[in-house]
């Protein structure tokens, strides 16, 4: 019966299903049943035939355009902490106030218990559990206010897992957990300064001594007072304040801050005091995170990023914003798997591609400081590798300098230009009969290849010093390298394809080169197809998607969107690309580069936001004593979020710091 009523309620509609599956993971055993019955009401009876389709993960999401930090910088810990000094009573919530937790939701952390427990389906094992040991109180003649004790012997009861042991190990998760609000110590600190004791009124099992730890253990000074609803045996909506004025008398000043709209702000007014409203930084966070991540990663990076944005404490750039949120979890996760990669096949030499390479270099010896001397950052580029394999690579040379600048607005002068063959203009218009400011078009782009091709000899003749000087350079870079790895953002990866062919084929340095992209051409592109041989025989690694893994997301990236350019701002850096290799006057090779960024500081700025993430999220899993594994699913969904159709004002502000789309 019970089974073919769930085909009958859930099963049915695959709508109805993801909606109360995803209902049940953040809620109790009745609010989901009662959820089911009014979806299937819609469905059934009201006709609503949208619930047809499975939810869609942040389909109707839309992401601010400012800084986030900004909603939530309002007034400074200081000011918060003057007016405070005027009452006589000051007392302040404590979870989601004082102290957060790092993860998405408070019941997540039951998801870790679940783990140090071996105990599969924990989590809604648990929550479950605490609904019952309420239930059991109220039947009792109690308040329905319970005990982590309580609650535990319900669940020792359900699972056989003995009392003491589950206890002290969801202890030990919350202690993990558990984090000071940078803003709020700061306000404590100036009440301690001037005289001002404080006092916590929680709503909470964990009791007096627990809550006095945890404070303690995140930097607070002991309250003078800590009042916690199943020590008093009420909560806070139930009368909690109106006992504790009444203990302390009515003639004294009281205020109370929290962040919850109803137990800490109605119900505080309602018994005499003021009330000042904080919302909770992790929770207000959520409705702008993705909620396409896998569990426990997922939930700490929501945790972890929406504390730091969102406390209040300080104001950021967006830029900074940007690279925190969106590029961190990718350029941790991307580090992890380069490291993977070289200790799978052995790589004596990490090379991280110029200018795709810098930020991840830096994060990648954050995490892996004992290979600083491995992986180095060395000068590549499209430009240079093109005119350093034109003898090798004819097709890819002409395609990259005249195919796809045609119908562009490229002239005909800043064609030779870009192939730094400047004296070559004269004779190629007198060949051709095009004018020096003709513009290069698909109507005229044969005879142009046709001339270059015929005197491709002498072309090519133009880059052999800077193929002498390349040579130079890597041969003192890789001397006694047997097996090298080549990092690259993407796409395609011919920069590392040519590197291997200009090292092995041109200057026959014997030392193979593996390309390791974040991504792959995709769907979209022209040729979805021209280096899926490389990846199918490990010539080139990829993280985020390829043909062969995470196709979803191979099918959504699409180049004609800027999707690639959004990606490349994570691993820009200020100094500008290179141009090639040049011999010097005494013989020895030069790097030559652009122009630098034209916004250097701003690019500095999503660089910061990257590197910060990185440490933040070491020392959470140091912290929670444990190493997130991060998916290259993973670490593409915030931007997948951002990326979707309804966000494309989201990117308004960063156009001007993508690079030209064309090599020269």
């Amino acid at each position: 019966m019970k089974q073919k009523l769930y085909a009958l309620l859930v099963s049915r509609v695959p709508g109805i299903r993801s909606r109360y599956l995803q209902k049940r993971q953040g809620t109790g055993k009745l609010a989901a049943l009662l959820y089911l019955f009014w979806l299937n009401i819609r469905y059934y009876l009201l006709l609503n035939r949208s619930l047809a389709a499975p939810l869609e993960p942040d389909r109707e999401k839309t992401l601010p355009l400012a800084a986030e930090s900004a909603a939530f910088y309002t007034e400074s810990p200081q000011k918060l902490a003057e007016k405070l000094l005027a009452y006589d009573i000051v007392c302040f919530d404590v979870f989601d106030t004082l102290l957060w937790r790092t993860c998405a939701r408070p019941e997540d952390v039951f998801w870790f218990v679940g783990l140090s427990l071996k105990y599969p389906g924990f989590k809604t094992l648990r929550m479950e559990a605490e609904q019952q040991a309420r239930l059991e109180n109220r039947q009792a003649g109690g308040s329905g206010e319970v005990t982590l004790e309580e609650i535990w012997r319900v669940v020792s009861r359900q699972t056989g897992i003995p009392v003491e042991k589950g206890i002290q190990t969801e202890w030990e998760w919350e202690q993990r957990f558990c984090r000071a609000n940078p803003y709020f110590l700061e306000v404590l600190r100036e009440l301690h300064q001037n005289g001002k004791s404080f006092t916590v009124i929680s709503d909470m099992y964990l009791g007096k001594e627990r809550i006095d730890r945890l404070l303690c253990a995140c930097r607070y000074e002991k309250p003078s007072e800590t009042v916690v609803s199943c020590d008093w045996g009420v909560c806070k909506s139930g009368g909690l304040f109106r006992l504790f004025r009444e203990k302390h008398g009515e003639t004294l000043s009281y205020v109370h801050i929290g962040d919850h709209p109803e137990s800490d702000i109605r119900a505080a007014k309602q018994a005499g005091f003021e009330a000042v409203y904080r919302p909770a930084a992790v929770r207000e966070s959520l409705k702008w995170r993705t909620e396409d991540l896998s569990f426990l990663t997922g939930s700490v990076y929501c945790g972890l990023t929406g504390g730091k944005l969102h406390s209040g404490e300080r104001l950021f750039s967006r830029d900074y914003e940007f690279g925190y949120l969106y590029g961190g979890l990718f350029a941790v996760g991307f580090g992890r798997f380069i490291h993977a990669c070289r200790r799978k096949y052995g790589f004596d030499k990490l090379l991280f591609l110029s200018r795709d390479g810098s930020t991840l270099l830096e994060v990648y010896r954050l995490l892996y400081p004992e290979e600083s001397q491995i992986a180095v950052y060395v000068p590549w580029s499209r430009l240079a590798a093109l005119k350093i394999n034109a003898q090798t690579c004819k097709a890819e040379f002409f395609r990259r300098f005249l195919a796809d600048k045609a119908n562009h607005g490229f002239s005909l002068r800043s064609i030779v230009h870009s192939m730094e063959i400047s004296d070559w203009l004269e004779p190629l218009c007198r060949e051709t009969g095009f004018s020096p400011e003709t513009h290069l078009t698909h109507k005229n782009l044969k005879k142009i290849e046709n001339y270059f091709s015929e005197n491709e000899a002498q072309l090519f003749a133009n880059y052999e010093p800077q193929r002498q000087a390349g040579g130079e350079f890597y041969r003192a870079l890789l001397g006694g390298c047997h097996r090298a790895a080549a990092i690259d953002i993407g796409w395609a990866g011919s920069g590392p394809l040519l590197l291997d062919r200009a090292v092995n084929e041109i200057w026959n340095l014997n030392c193979p080169i593996t390309g390791i992209l974040a991504g792959t051409e995709t769907a979209h592109s022209a040729q979805p197809d021209a280096y899926a041989p490389f990846l199918t025989s490990g010539k080139l690694l990829a993280y985020l998607f390829s043909p062969f893994h995470n196709r979803d997301l191979w099918s959504f990236h699409d180049p004609m969107q800027g999707h690639n350019l959004y990606w490349e701002l994570f691993s820009g850096t200020a100094e500008g690309g290179l141009l090639g290799f040049y011999p010097d006057e005494n013989g020895k090779p030069v790097c030559r580069l652009r122009e630098n960024h034209k916004d250097p500081g701003r690019m500095a700025e999503i660089r910061r936001g990257m590197l910060d993430f990185a440490l933040d999220f070491l020392k959470t899993e140091q912290r929670l004593g444990m190493q997130l594994p991060i998916s290259g699913r993973d670490a593409y969904a915030p931007m997948f979020l951002a990326e979707r159709h309804a966000n494309r004002r989201f990117w308004e502000e960063w156009e001007g710091l993508f690079d030209d789309v064309h090599i020269g």
